[in-house]
């Protein structure tokens, strides 16, 4: 493909992006050639190998990410393009987002504040990677992010306002009448009280979420049989988005439903299915997971807790941890070890636990079950607790699909709509960071100018919404090939990486941009902050969703 392009020189923007891509696509094979080379024994991936050379592996899930995503913004300008909806504003965001990626890939593409990848880490020579910097490369870099397009990009946002900042989405009618319906109701019931709640590490109210469910947030992939909207995961995103853009716990209530009815979707019985799904679906029944145990993280094979079979019941025995939203949740998605000969994953099998809601004075009023909360810095309006389960009762029939020793492979069966769920929350705490960074930046005012007069405020402006768009694009991807049916763990993950970095960058701008007033608590910039530090971490943290990622490249 990059020999037919440039045999066939045009000189143009697309055609430079074109070639970009397929340069950069022909680097990451060589690219992961030299990474195999060093964690392969025996034609396979040999663990031991991929930790000592980790940071090569994990550039080359980065390098990947980095790809696709240009591809999507790329694949985004030709949608555009074909519904005549390209304008000034989507035309200078891709050319920003083409130049600063391709860049930082031969230059330095942050894996995180302080580590920087370069093409040299990962085994590429200087000559070889030399080769790939074709003149179109070095034309794209050098025109597609000046400081005239970056300043005028920030006076098209103002122009625009918050609403429209960021211009088109490249979603259909249905996505953006969806994505409307969802900003008027953070408008009218979660923006104005979000800081307050934050502040007061207070309950998101049960009112707010009696008219989410009016509104199908809990029932939104559900099928129509049991009640639901039977959407797919594009309108997944779009809600995530916009109702974490408001607050990301209430763009987050949504999830633990989202993964409770994919749990009973993928695994469940008929009968499961019919008693569960429908009181999902309208909010009458509120779920949460519970699979973390204290000392094990990510690493789920190592988890201890029990469940015996006893007189025709589970009985529960173990602690859990990082559980969110467990005292008013109703059931309980539950991983527990029930055949304790079997080590690793095989041994774990999936509980749907019932449990009554309980208050802040009686968390769980549940014989043999008790916890205590875990204060957090952000991510507030559903609460954290570590959890004892001591001679938990759990109905025999709650076995999910009633079968032993599958837990793991149906926890597995949820997570790619899990992270790309996770992405759009990403993207909309970062809308949320552009969206309060730019109104402060043009009321502050400073040496007789407000602050986005001056150039360095405005560009950190400008690229918050350009990765902004780059995220969004390959969370939106993502969600395409899990509603197309295809396997997407890879894209999910990719967003899912990318998305919680630039969401993290993004407040951590916006804070900047404030000055001292970002450090006060007062400021909504601060709870955005801690909100966007989470993304990083829960739901894969980055170094582990890296691993997956590269293993997936190199094998």
């Amino acid at each position: 493909m990059l020999a037919d392009l440039l045999a066939n020189p045009q000189n143009t923007s697309h055609w430079r992006r074109q070639v970009a891509v397929a340069s950069l696509t022909a680097l990451f094979e060589d690219a992961k050639q030299a990474v195999r080379a060093k964690v392969t024994e025996d034609g396979k991936i040999n663990s031991l190998l991929l930790e000592q050379h980790q940071r090569a592996a994990h550039g080359i899930a980065w390098l990947g990410t980095y790809i696709e995503a240009l591809r999507q913004l790329l694949a985004f300008h030709e949608k555009l393009v074909a519904a005549e909806q390209l304008t000034e504003l989507e035309d200078i965001i891709i050319a920003i987002g083409f130049s600063e990626y391709t860049a930082q890939v031969f230059g330095g593409l942050p894996m995180s504040q302080g580590e920087m990848l370069r093409p040299l880490d990962l085994g590429l020579t200087a000559p070889i990677i030399q080769g790939y910097r074709t003149e179109a490369l070095e034309e794209l870099i050098a025109e597609g992010s000046t400081p005239e397009l970056r300043a005028r990009l920030v006076a098209l946002m103002q122009e625009r306002g918050s609403a429209h900042m960021l211009g088109a989405s490249g979603l259909d009618e249905t996505s953006e009448q969806i994505r409307e319906q969802m900003r008027r109701f953070c408008d009218a019931e979660v923006t104005p009280h979000a800081h307050t709640w934050h502040l007061e590490n207070a309950y998101i109210p049960l009112s707010v979420l009696e008219k989410m469910a009016d509104l199908g947030v809990f029932g939104l992939t559900i099928s129509e049989e049991y009640g639901g909207l039977g959407l797919g995961k594009i309108a997944m995103c779009v809600v995530s988005e916009e109702l974490s853009k408001g607050y990301i716990g209430v763009g987050s209530l949504g999830t633990r439903s989202e993964i409770a009815a994919e749990l009973i979707l993928s695994g469940g019985t008929p009968e499961q299915k019919q008693k569960w799904l429908p009181d999902i679906a309208s909010g009458k029944i509120l779920p949460t997971a519970v699979f973390t145990e204290p000392n094990t993280g990510s690493d789920l094979a190592s988890l201890r807790t029990r469940a015996v079979k006893k007189d025709g019941n589970w009985r529960i025995s173990g602690n859990k941890t990082w559980i969110t939203h467990p005292v008013r949740a109703d059931i309980m998605t539950l991983l527990a070890r029930t055949n304790p000969q079997e080590s690793g994953y095989k041994g774990l099998s999936m509980f749907i636990a019932e449990k009554p809601r309980g208050t802040d004075e009686d968390p769980f009023p549940a014989q043999g079950m008790s916890g205590g909360e875990i204060e957090v810095l952000g991510y507030r309006g559903m609460k954290e607790y570590e959890i004892a389960f001591d001679d938990f009762a759990v109905s025999a029939d709650n076995l999910l699909g009633n079968e032993e020793g599958q837990g793991f492979k149906q926890l597995m069966q949820t997570f790619e709509a899990a992270r790309i769920q996770t992405a759009a929350r990403a993207v909309g705490v970062a809308e949320a960071a552009l969206e309060v960074g730019l109104r402060y930046a043009q009321e502050r005012m400073q040496f007789g100018k407000s602050l986005i007069a001056f150039p360095r405020i405005a560009d950190k402006l400008a690229m918050m919404a350009v990765e902004i768009v780059i995220a969004r694009q390959l969370t939106y991807h993502s969600a395409e090939q899990k509603d197309s049916g295809a396997r997407c763990d890879l894209e999910a993950g990719m967003a899912k990486l990318l998305a919680a970095r630039v969401a993290w960058a993004a407040a951590d701008n916006a804070l900047q941009i404030h000055g001292g007033n970002g450090f006060a608590l007062e400021y909504e910039v601060s709870r955005l902050l801690c909100d966007a530090r989470i993304l990083n971490i829960f739901e894969g943290a980055a170094e582990i969703q890296a691993h997956v990622i590269a293993r997936r490249f190199l094998a």
